[in-house]
This record gives C-alpha cells, structure tokens and sequence, in this order.
C-alpha cells in the first residue's frame, strides 16, 4: 500500500492522535486513582467554586449518554471511524490538507481515549450495585461544569468536539476558495 501524502502530514497526525490519547488517558488515570470510582457522597476537587469541579462519572453510552448500554457497538463504531480516517487521510489523501490532518489527529485521539475504557482496559470493577467485582466497560469521565449543570465530560470528548470544529471550519474555508473567481480574465 502506497502514501499518497507527504511523509511529514503522517508524522503530524501520528504525534496529535498518540499525545492527545495519552494526555486523555494520564487525566482519567490520575483523578480516579485520586477521586476513586463514582459515588454521589465522594470528594471532588473544586477548581472554580460552585461552578467547575473534577469528579468521576462512568457513561457506557455515548455524546451526553445516549445509548446507555450499548458499549460495544459504539466501541465497534470507533474502530470503523478509525480505519475510515485513516483510509481518507493517507490512501485517498485528504492528509494533503494541514488543518484536515490536525482536525482528523485530534479526533482519533478522541476516538482512542475513549475506546481504551470502553474495552474495560483500564482495568476497573463496580463496587456498588449488582454489578460488584464485574469489569467496567464504561468511559471515565471527570469535568464538571457545574453552574451550567453540562453532562460531565474527559480530554477525549474535547478532542472530538474540537476536531469537528475544526472539520467545519475546513469545510467553510474550502467552500468559500471554491467559490471565489479564478481571477479577473478581462
């Protein structure tokens, strides 16, 4: 299989998705192992009194907790989003675009981040419920905007929301340089 991409477009793509996956990844590792599992009585750390907070929350659903329950065919979804990525990027060679590449980088990260808990890596257990001592396939979650009352979110939902933005904002610029006039002919 051959690049049709400059070398360089693959090595930015590379470093966005493995940073951004491993930055989601330490934060979610870092406040459970402060925080431990969800508990509606636990601590959490107030960052912005009364309106920003770290506290863990498991979602074995989706974007604000749709589809509760069904991990695996999101987690099957995220492994077809990936190979799809990839195939765009470098084989049909979308990567020739710099801010497609980074939008798509750090929507893979995202991707990553969020597949790594749903697959139960983490290597966490319910300890509450009937599901005691069975293995958690379920997304970390640890930012609280509490004012607003937003669903609680992590590093890889963020870099999802922020790669689409960006894959907006390309998709707006590209528009607009196809509509523009070659120039003036007369």
């Amino acid at each position: 299989m051959r690049l049709s991409v400059p070398k360089n477009r693959v090595a930015v793509f590379l470093l966005i998705a493995i940073a951004g996956c491993a930055i989601d990844l330490g934060t979610k590792s870092w406040i459970f192992s402060r925080l431990g599992m969800p508990d509606p009585n636990g601590p959490s750390i107030e960052i912005v009194p009364h309106h920003f907070t770290f506290t863990t929350s498991l979602n074995n659903g989706a974007l604000f907790g749709i589809g509760q329950g069904q991990g695996w065919l999101f987690a099957t979804l995220s492994v077809v989003a990936a190979i799809g990525i990839c195939y765009w990027l470098f084989i049909v060679g979308a990567a020739r675009e710099w801010l497609l590449t980074i939008a798509l980088a750090c929507v893979t990260a995202g991707i990553f981040g969020n597949l790594y808990d749903r697959l139960g890596l983490p290597g966490l257990k319910w300890n509450a419920g009937p599901r005691i001592g069975q293995p958690v396939y379920a997304v970390r979650d640890w930012l609280y905007f509490r004012t607003i009352n937003f669903p609680i979110f992590n590093i890889a939902d963020s870099l999802l929301v922020c790669g689409a933005g960006l894959m907006l904002l390309h998709a707006f610029w590209s528009g607009r340089r196809k509509a523009e006039p070659a120039g003036n002919l007369a």
